[in-house]
């Protein structure tokens, strides 16, 4: 699963001036930009679709997931060209290979992405989704506390307290598992990684992931070509699985559509609470579709992130941003 980056540009929309001047000491009344509610709209739906993606991952169940993962960065790459090419912008992810410094700096992304892919479907496949829900609940206050120790950032002491409750939220998982959380740590560290490298860039989203998969392209091709050649390869078993490993281009590409048409319309602060749409989606399908378990001491965990979540929300109202 290929979920935003910190490196994102978000266009606040602007305000429309009034046709006629508000009356002494009333309050000017704010009409929003006519794209504004197409935005939220697009933002939201791309959310819910990584919130709903573990239904589409379980229908390869039984694929391993190094192949699936291979396939996924392959037929990736194949939709983004066709995006960038369609929107006119191809020629801007080739020109990255020209720049040695953001070849460099996507070739540290992509290793990072390449992590946070096999965690995320191997999390997925293997009835660990509650435990992917939770990486991605951390998500957001790993990015603050990696801005604070390397960027110099500050940040308000809601967010700071948010921060220390999730941390008592994951430390609580540790006896609800009997064991260590390490795919949702994986998780949190590598996307966490990935968007901290990605602000040394300036390349967009989508030529930004081009240029990611067609470094690890030649590695995952050349896999998939070795299993095909040895007779493993799930691809040709039948055309259903085929047809699923195509699609998981598809899968990577769609939501990642929608969240660019809705980042340029929408604030930032609106796009941090609807980023909890996903993890939610998440929780809700491992918990209810596929019956995790969910014993108390986990739903205690869980109830520690969502104050956290919470918490984090309310710092984003405008009296909490000092």
């Amino acid at each position: 699963m290929v979920k935003r980056s910190s490196s994102s540009p978000i266009a606040v929309p602007h305000q429309l001036p009034h046709r006629h001047p508000p009356r002494p000491g009333s309050q000017p009344l704010i009409v929003p930009p006519p794209t504004s509610t197409r935005g939220a709209l697009a933002a939201t739906t791309a959310f819910a679709l990584w919130g709903a993606l573990p239904v589409f991952w379980k229908t390869l169940h039984g694929v391993p997931v190094l192949e699936v993962t291979a396939h996924r960065i392959v037929w990736s790459l194949a939709m983004l060209i066709v995006v960038l090419a369609i929107s006119g912008s191809l020629h801007t992810a080739l020109a990255a290979f020209k720049a040695p410094k953001t070849l460099a700096i996507h070739a540290l992304a992509a290793a990072a992405l390449a992590t946070n892919w096999l965690l995320y479907i191997s999390a997925m496949m293997t009835d660990r989704i509650l435990e992917g829900a939770l990486g991605y609940y951390l998500n957001p206050f790993l990015y603050i506390l990696l801005g604070r120790l390397f960027l110099g950032e500050k940040h308000s002491r809601l967010q700071l307290l948010s921060i220390a409750v999730a941390i008592i939220g994951v430390i609580l998982q540790f006896p609800a598992i009997s064991g260590v959380p390490w795919i949702a740590i994986g998780l949190a560290g590598s996307f966490a990684t990935y968007g901290l490298i990605k602000k040394k860039s300036t390349l967009g989203a989508f030529s930004g992931l081009a240029v990611e998969t067609s470094i690890l392209a030649p590695v995952a091709a050349a896999y998939c070509l070795f299993l095909t050649a040895t007779g493993r390869s799930a691809f040709g078993a039948d055309f259903a699985t085929g047809g699923l490993l195509v699609a998981t281009g598809l899968a990577t590409a769609t939501p990642l559509l929608f969240f660019a048409r809705g980042a340029k319309s929408i604030s930032l602060s609106l796009l941090g609470i609807l980023q909890f749409i996903a993890p939610t989606g998440q929780f809700l399908i491992g918990w209810l579709a596929y019956h995790e378990s969910l014993p108390p001491l986990r739903l205690a965990s869980f109830a520690l992130i969502w104050t956290a979540v919470t918490l984090y929300i309310l710092s984003l109202r405008p009296h909490h941003s000092r």
